[in-house]
């Protein structure tokens, strides 16, 4: 590939662009050094995902791609990995796929129906509803539960603040089933990493998931949470340098 690809990061619900700090970190003082010698950072993106609806949050960063004009390497965590398979769909600018903890949608499939497919989701019993003025409603994750359930392997002050600036997601969204026809994991090369301790999405259920996009890499962070973008961020930014250096 003449034009190396951007990094594009998708946050899912719960969180905000900020929740991948820890792996631009490591992106920037490794990037492409580690593949070409180059003294250059990766080029890289943190988008703000609007979380409000499923064929919505595809488009923005659909549009967000289309604004950087070059080849990008799109990743996902969570409900972001929805976003990225609607996103990429029969779009030439993403040449590859990485699914962090995330959800990896076929057709009509949504984040509600997905996780119930294997059981260990706890998710549900620590969610909160508000009602919102555009109809249906949000969630958020109750600040006592939020460490438990979504960070256990964080600290827990730091754990605190990721609650307490967590992003909410509409119920539509989540219930929302892939518009798509054509998943792009159908026709762009994945990868995946995900923690074995993830109370959001059943590591079994990414597992397989992984396996019928028949992923080339499916790294099990063993202990790892849902936020192991924050607290495991070397075994993610390996896994998104691995997609990278074969782009």
């Amino acid at each position: 590939m003449s034009q190396r690809p951007t990094i594009v990061l998708v946050h899912g619900a719960f969180a905000e662009s900020a929740s991948w700090n820890p792996v631009i970190e490591r992106l920037r003082h490794y990037g492409t050094t580690l593949i070409s010698g180059s003294r250059n950072a990766c080029d890289i993106v943190a988008v703000a995902n609007p979380l409000r609806s499923l064929a919505g949050d595809g488009a923005y960063v659909r549009d967000v791609i289309a604004g950087i004009g070059g080849p990008v390497l799109l990743v996902g965590h969570s409900y972001g990995g929805m976003v990225i398979t609607e996103a990429a769909a029969d779009n030439d600018a993403v040449v590859g796929l990485v699914y962090v903890a995330a959800f990896m949608p076929d057709t009509g499939e949504s984040a509600f129906e997905l996780s119930t497919r294997f059981p260990g989701s706890t998710l549900g019993d620590a969610l909160t509803a508000y009602p919102v003025s555009s109809g249906g409603e949000e969630f958020v994750i109750r600040q006592d539960l939020f460490h438990a359930q979504f960070a256990a392997d964080v600290p827990a002050e730091q754990a605190a603040v990721m609650a307490v600036t967590q992003r909410p997601v509409t119920a539509a969204a989540l219930s929302d089933g892939l518009p798509t026809a054509s998943p792009a994991w159908t026709s762009i090369p994945s990868w995946c990493v995900y923690g074995s301790e993830d109370r959001n999405i059943p590591a079994d259920l990414i597992r397989s998931l992984a396996d019928r996009a028949s992923a080339k890499v499916a790294r099990q962070v063993v202990g790892g949470s849902h936020a192991i973008s924050v607290s495991r961020p070397d075994e993610v930014a390996a896994t998104i340098l691995d997609a990278y250096a074969t782009l």
